[in-house]
């Protein structure tokens, strides 16, 4: 399997070298050359596998420069009940009729990004020590990626990593979660600005090609191909637990603010898993709402940028999109280059004129959410089932029910538990204690290690050469 840019000036590059890149030299995204395509006799196996059997069988037709056992370790290692709570590792869990959960907030910081995250600190791990290099992680969060990220980076060999996250944005248990951290390899660092701020200053020091090449930088934003890899596996594994035979279709739906999560249900579907709809999910910064209901993408300025009781999903340039519109294209990826220089420059693009295809062919839809419905939606979850919902998910949930078709079969899937956010929680449903795991008890109370920058690319360099030798 070999991996290509979608800017289309990067000579083609195996997993490992991808896996520990980031940003493509051409400023694009990698992703492989062609999907792999599931037969029926496949998809039957598969439905009998257990979670790290089919994270193997899957991973294996992405990964062809690890052997086989050594990938498996690394996939047993890392999806496991002491991990995850569960053999299961992402269990679904019927909420009404013909809507369920697709859990993925059962990792160690309570959050969907733990199931690629995990994966991703033991893969980084293995493929360092194989090439005797280092990697510098330079990342951004606006509110569960960091702390996922962090958790599963924190004192292993030859890692040091940088995490931005925007100043005060994040929920007080988010900010706990990252910032208590005092492993000596973790640099929390608050950006005074929004996280498109942060993601912009990610991809300035990643174009950088001396700075990059010199202190050696990676990322564990969902611009690495790695965290889609890990991602695409429980959607197959989601459809299964939904449903009792492959002649069965049912549709996800995704919060999204980057567009990372959703993009690797959009690669299982190119697989051939029988999903009918991708329903795209947002809050109040609906950039992509509007382009899955117009074809016309605007991203916003920071100043634009609502701040929102849904905080991960506070973006207004969904980095990701862009292995999207590659497809789209039919991978001309001097046009892709041409739209997302128009973006970088703050220009948005418009593909009217693809919409017809975005809906049918690519199965996308969209809808948007807002404080008051979320609100609404968690009272309602709560009263309906009696049981809390984040509210991330809650955007999810309000979007399937207001879009569904009759006898579709919606997954909603998770994107974190509800004791995350106690205070749009409480101001739900009421005054309550929120169940939490017992390594998160009195976390907030924690001492909180941070250093304050301006939104400026220089000055988070200026932390990476004070922390790390030159290569």
């Amino acid at each position: 399997m070999q991996y290509i840019s979608t800017r289309g000036k990067t000579q083609p590059m195996q997993f490992s070298d991808v896996l520990l890149m980031g940003l493509a030299p051409d400023g694009g995204l990698m992703l492989p050359e062609t999907y792999p395509s599931i037969d029926e006799a496949t998809l039957e196996k598969w439905r009998k596998l257990s979670y790290t059997e089919l994270a193997f069988e899957i991973m294996s037709l992405f990964v062809t420069d690890i052997p086989s056992d050594d990938l498996k370790n690394i996939i047993n290692k890392t999806y496991n009940k002491a991990a995850f709570g569960s053999e299961d590792i992402t269990p679904v869990t019927r909420l009404y009729d013909r809507l369920a959960l697709l859990e993925l907030s059962n990792g160690p910081t309570l959050a969907f990004k733990d199931i690629a995250m995990q994966f991703l600190g033991n893969a980084f791990e293995y493929v360092l020590k194989q090439k005797n290099e280092r990697l510098t992680i330079i990342g951004a969060t606006s509110g569960d990626t960091g702390s996922a990220a962090e958790y599963a980076l924190r004192g292993k060999d030859n890692i040091e990593v940088f995490m931005m996250s925007p100043e005060g944005k994040m929920s007080a248990f988010q900010r706990a979660q990252m910032y208590s951290l005092d492993d000596a390899n973790i640099h929390n660092i608050a950006v005074e600005g929004m996280f498109d701020d942060c993601q912009d200053i990610v991809k300035a020091l990643q174009e950088d090609a001396e700075f990059k090449a010199k202190y050696s930088l990676g990322t564990v934003n969902s611009i690495n191909w790695g965290r889609i890899l890990a991602q695409i596996v429980y959607y197959f594994k989601g459809y299964f637990g939904a449903t009792t035979d492959n002649s069965q279709k049912i549709s996800f739906c995704v919060p999204s603010g980057n567009f990372g999560n959703i993009c690797a249900g959009h690669i299982a579907r190119e697989m051939g898993l029988p999903i009918d709809r991708l329903i795209v999910a947002t809050n109040e910064n609906d950039v992509l709402n509007e382009f899955f209901n117009t074809g016309k993408y605007t991203p916003r300025t920071s100043s634009e940028t609502y701040v929102t009781s849904s905080p991960s999903m506070d973006i207004s340039k969904a980095s990701n999109f862009e292995r999207f519109v590659f497809l789209l294209l039919d991978k001309d990826s001097a046009q892709v280059a041409k739209l997302f220089g128009d973006v970088k420059s703050g220009k948005g693009f418009d593909l009217s004129d693809n919409l017809n295809l975005v809906n049918e062919k690519f199965g996308f839809i969209a809808g948007k959410s807002t404080h008051q419905d979320r609100l609404a939606t968690i009272k309602k979850v709560y009263d309906d089932t009696h049981r809390l919902i984040d509210p991330h998910t809650a955007d999810g949930v309000k979007v399937a029910l207001e879009v569904q078709k009759a006898d579709e079969m919606i997954l909603v899937a998770e994107t974190a538990l509800p004791a995350k956010f106690q205070e749009t929680i409480v101001e739900a449903v009421g005054e309550m204690t929120l169940p939490r795991p017992e390594h998160t008890q009195g976390l907030e109370d924690k001492p909180q290690y941070v250093t304050v920058v301006p939104n400026d690319a220089q000055a988070v360099a200026a932390l990476i050469e004070q922390h790390v030798a030159a290569r």
